[in-house]
């Protein structure tokens, strides 16, 4: 229901601001349930492709492309018996965050996947690279470098922990984390969920001070806590600019990982 209900949003059978129609004829529409149809709107509500307004209904939102909540949608990710992530950006700090709610809901028994496949692509800091830099002279000060890879380590290796640990338990039966560098600065990060959804955004470059053995440092960086992420959702027609971009990201994951990339650790 989720999803034919996304579909029709998606290609706008349902336009911007349009009312949809009540529970009762949605349900007729589709042959389901009431309960289904409460259920497929608190989804989409969550993915913030429609909003409810008190005493007068449930609408779609005005703009469907606008930026939307990346977190609902990695826990809806984990209901799912297999699991399946892959990440492309710096240091996977956000990743990491976002993964601890889930996790723990695996923990206390409230999610059940029978496995968890992530990747994750990130720069090799083992390279020269446009950022991060010092902002002085643009030089590649290898102790800046230094600290962007420390970031990277602590964040993917507690992703790396948290998702064995649940092996380890017994909690899930399969496990996987692979992690792949290669060379280039990545000026975007993105997310492909469970080959179904995308999320892409671009990293802004800032300068900021940054603290590296106790001394202050003037670096440009990226920011990836202000990436403002895009949401494209794949759907029954395959021909729709969603589908497409989602195969696109996908395929574009799948080139770089197979081909310039290389195993690391971290």
């Amino acid at each position: 229901m989720a999803n034919a209900l996304r579909a029709a949003i998606l290609t706008k059978k349902f336009e911007p601001g349009q009312k949809l129609p009540s529970g009762v004829e949605l349900a007729k529409t589709y042959g389901v349930a009431r309960m289904t149809v409460q259920q497929a709107i608190r989804i989409l509500r969550d993915e913030g492709l429609i909003v409810s307004r008190q005493g007068s209904g449930v609408y779609v939102r005005e703009r469907t492309e606008r930026p939307v909540e990346l977190r609902p949608h990695i826990e809806h990710a984990f209901e799912k018996p297999n699991v399946g992530i892959d990440f492309a950006g710096f240091s996977g700090e956000t990743l990491n965050g976002m993964l601890q709610e889930p996790l723990d809901k695996i923990r206390i028994g409230r999610l059940t996947p029978e496995s968890i496949t992530i990747r994750i692509l990130v720069p090799d800091m083992t390279q020269s690279l446009a950022l991060p830099v010092s902002a002085e002279d643009g030089s590649h000060d290898p102790a800046i470098r230094e600290r962007a890879r420390r970031i990277m380590r602590r964040s993917i290796g507690a992703i790396q922990d948290a998702v064995h640990e649940l092996a380890d338990l017994g909690l899930v039966k399969s496990t996987t984390v692979e992690v792949r560098a290669y060379p280039g600065t990545p000026m975007f990060k993105m997310y492909a969920i469970n080959a179904e959804h995308v999320f892409f955004g671009f990293y802004p470059v800032v300068k900021h001070a940054v603290r590296i053995k106790g001394e202050p440092h003037e670096v440009y960086d990226v920011m990836g806590k202000d990436a403002v992420l895009f949401h494209h959702a794949a759907n029954e027609d395959t021909g729709s600019m969603a589908s497409q971009f989602v195969d696109q990201a996908r395929m574009w994951f799948d080139s770089v990982w197979n081909t310039i990339s290389h195993e690391v650790e971290l």
